[in-house]
């Protein structure tokens, strides 16, 4: 597993697509750059520091500056490939991917996972059929715009970057599936609920509607949410629209009858009595503190 520093964004040097109408072996090379191989049909046979390593369709890996890398064995071969260089990408081989995936994915503290970095696999499946659509559309588009004749290169690479931090969460919801101890319904219906939160926090959450959302129990949601995140969705909500507050207090001067309205807690009161719950300070008192800190 590599670590990323989401924050900073690769420096493209090369990409492109190929395919191999006769069978080919990739040749023996050392370069000074990160090198991504997605394969979209037939087998890649790749040997990395010792490593020897057999992709097919759905496969990426993605290969570290200054080890040597080559072919293991002539094969039919269509791929992408993305060189790049990367001011903050390390490899992190010493931590668990499932905590990892917690951390990421469910938001449940894990040691050492530092907010501004993303955890990439070495090698990855995209085992889902409409996942795998999405990231060879996801790439194709990138080509175009790396081919255009006046492509914007720092849009390019924010791409690269948004296509890296898809294929690190695939690979995380898998690890998190498959290895973490959880049923994968159970998982995905977490995941997904989150990522609806985070959309809708600003609305009206009722258990009604989240029930006709995920078409699922909402004494069973809760239960499953509360197990894998710590919260229960009332209050995971809640958290969310006290961190936008706390955002907006910091960076305006709105009326906090505004602010409440804007994190979708509209009674005064009420979001007076959310706030100092999770913060231990009334809105008043958590704005002079921060005034008092500029």
């Amino acid at each position: 597993m590599l670590k990323m520093n989401v924050e900073l964004v690769p420096r493209i040097v090369l990409m492109g697509y190929v395919e191999y109408k006769t069978p080919w072996l990739h040749f023996f090379r050392n370069t000074d750059e990160h090198i991504l191989y997605i394969v979209k049909s037939g087998e890649l046979h790749l040997r990395e520091n010792g490593v020897d390593y057999v992709l097919r369709r759905g496969d990426s890996l993605l290969l570290e500056p200054g080890l040597d890398h080559e072919g293991t064995r002539k094969s039919l071969c269509d791929y992408y490939y993305f060189h790049f260089r990367h001011p903050d990408m390390v490899a992190a081989p010493l931590l668990d991917p499932v905590e990892i995936a917690k951390d990421v994915l469910l938001e449940a503290s894990a040691d050492g996972v530092e907010a501004s970095h993303y955890y990439f696999p070495k090698h990855h499946t995209i085992f889902d059929k409409n996942g795998f659509h999405q990231t060879l559309h996801a790439m194709n588009e990138l080509l175009v715009l790396y081919r255009r004749k006046h492509y914007n290169r720092g849009l390019t690479a924010l791409r690269l970057s948004e296509l890296l931090i898809e294929l690190s969460r695939d690979y995380l919801l898998h690890m998190l599936q498959h290895e973490g101890g959880r049923g994968s319904k159970a998982v995905a219906k977490v995941h997904a609920l989150l990522a609806y939160i985070h959309t809708h926090y600003t609305e009206k959450i009722s258990s009604s509607l989240i029930e006709r959302e995920f078409e699922s129990n909402y004494d069973y949601l809760n239960r499953i949410f509360k197990d894998m995140t710590g919260y229960t969705i009332t209050r995971y909500v809640n958290k969310i629209r006290i961190q936008h507050a706390q955002e907006l207090i910091r960076a305006t001067h709105m009326s906090f009858g505004e602010i409440g309205y804007l994190t979708g807690l509209n009674d005064p009161y009420y979001f007076s009595k959310v706030f100092k719950q999770f913060t231990g300070l009334s809105p008043g008192q958590y704005y002079k503190q921060v005034r008092e800190l500029e």
